[in-house]
């Protein structure tokens, strides 16, 4: 468990999901886990290591069972299962809740909801949802473009030329997803990266100002998340350092716990960094399908010399 949460409020609407029991603090409850239920073990009260911070939800089957049970039965079923507080119980299929689970939520304050979809839909949508509003996140100063389909976050210093290396790769036709500010949250095996709402689709250039990139080159010129491909970190040419001429060092970043490929570009006068980029983005790509044409020049290399040595 991490320490986002989702308003209950939210998935209600998100989902279209009909209210039967509304909870006196319904507007309050929170959804802190990215896991969802089926109470079936519960039901026949089983609950050794029952989640109660978990959504449960009740299929055709559970359902169908409670059917059969008697009244008192029904009374007592509930009665356990809601005395664990949970956060809502959400009923799949168009079904009408037992008149017993209505009573029984009104006594422990339980929301209970309907859905009208089939119940493996309901619950996959509702752990999609949870999982990509629950994810770790962390907020990284930078830009992050879609560079040929491949997400590329520009990193460096401030005033190094993050900005307007932007605006050339946007006139080259490529897409913005934030600017100064990029939030980054892990999904499952990837990071994603969006712009705070406040600074979506703006860019800040030294001696212009904010411009919106929307309203200036295009709804088609912003995109609102992108995977994270790639980290390009801009720095200040020195003269007499090392720089990787070769690609075969393959350094990362650490983000959120996955290490994503980075690449260091020196910056000196005449150096097209849009351009750079670009190739930068494509070379990533073709890595990433298996192809790396600076172990591949090595090689020939290697045999080349192993012949004339020979």
């Amino acid at each position: 468990m991490n320490n986002y949460s989702v308003p209950l409020k939210e998935l209600v609407e998100e989902f279209n999901l009909s209210i039967a029991f509304e909870a006196t603090d319904y507007a309050q409850i929170r959804v802190m886990v990215d896991e969802v239920s089926r109470p079936g073990l519960p039901l026949m009260g089983y609950f050794e290591h029952f989640e109660s911070l978990r959504v449960e939800v009740l299929g055709f089957v559970e359902m169908n069972y409670l059917s059969q049970q008697t009244v008192e039965k029904r009374l007592e079923i509930f009665d356990r299962l809601f005395e664990h507080h949970i956060p809502a119980l959400v009923i799949a299929r168009g079904q009408e809740p037992h008149p017993e689970c209505i009573q029984m939520a009104q006594k422990h304050n339980v929301t209970v909801l309907q859905a009208q979809e089939s119940t493996s839909y309901v619950i996959s949508n509702l752990i999609a949802s949870l999982k990509s509003a629950l994810a770790p996140r962390v907020t990284r100063h930078g830009v992050l473009m879609e560079v040929y389909g491949e997400g590329v976050f520009i990193t460096g210093e401030s005033g190094i030329g993050k900005s307007e290396t932007a605006v050339e790769l946007l006139k080259r036709g490529h897409r913005l997803i934030a600017d100064d500010a990029v939030e980054i949250k892990r999904t499952s095996s990837r990071v994603v990266g969006t712009a705070p709402s406040l600074i979506r689709n703006y860019i800040e250039l030294r001696g212009i100002g904010v411009i919106n990139v929307a309203n200036l080159f295009g709804m088609g010129a912003v995109k609102e998340q992108s995977e994270i491909n790639l980290v390009v970190n801009i720095v200040p040419w020195e003269a007499g350092r090392h720089y990787d001429r070769m690609g075969l060092e393959e350094p990362h970043m650490d983000l959120l716990g996955l290490k994503i490929p980075c690449v260091t570009i020196p910056v000196s006068p005449g150096r097209n960094l849009a351009v750079i980029l670009e190739v930068a983005a494509m070379n990533n790509r073709q890595k990433r399908l298996g192809y790396n044409a600076a172990l591949e020049f090595t090689q020939k290399l290697d045999r080349h010399f192993d012949r004339s040595g020979s």
